[in-house]
């Protein structure tokens, strides 16, 4: 799926949401986009946190790096670690591989609280994050999305 673009008019908003709150959730879901457009065999995983670091940078959001992405598999959390601020993970993209992008940027603290309910996580300083999740396959001809309806 060479060139792929996600359709921003499908996100929704809870509430009332501020123009800072909504660059945040523009901008993270512009960080997956990007990220996923350079998928394909032989690219290697650290351009995914370069990618996505260099757009959270322009804004002067964090990339929490805490969770990452993952392979998926027999088991769902397995690997390749997909890390999504700049590293210098060692490995490339290979056909058949199934993994997924994450990214999580925050306007404060990339430090992360996890709640008792074991499930919630918020940022340290209470700050907003967003975040955005795809599962992907390489493909010969570059990435197809399994997570699109």
């Amino acid at each position: 799926m060479q060139g792929y673009h996600a359709d921003t008019s499908k996100t929704f908003y809870c509430g009332t949401v501020d123009d800072d709150a909504k660059q945040l959730v523009e901008v993270t879901r512009e960080a997956l986009d990007k990220a996923i457009a350079i998928c394909g065999p032989g690219v290697e995983f650290k351009k995914i946190g370069a990618t996505i670091n260099e757009i959270a940078d322009r804004y002067r959001y964090g990339v929490v790096e805490h969770f990452v992405g993952h392979g998926v598999g027999v088991v769902c959390h397995s690997a390749p670690s997909i890390l999504h601020n700049r590293n210098n993970q060692p490995g490339h993209m290979v056909v058949g591989q199934t993994f997924t992008i994450e990214p999580m940027l925050t306007m404060g603290s990339i430090k992360d609280v996890m709640w008792n309910d074991n499930w919630t996580v918020v940022t340290a300083d209470g700050g907003l994050s967003a975040q955005f999740e795809h599962s992907l396959l390489i493909t010969e001809s570059g990435v197809e999305i399994l997570t699109v309806r």
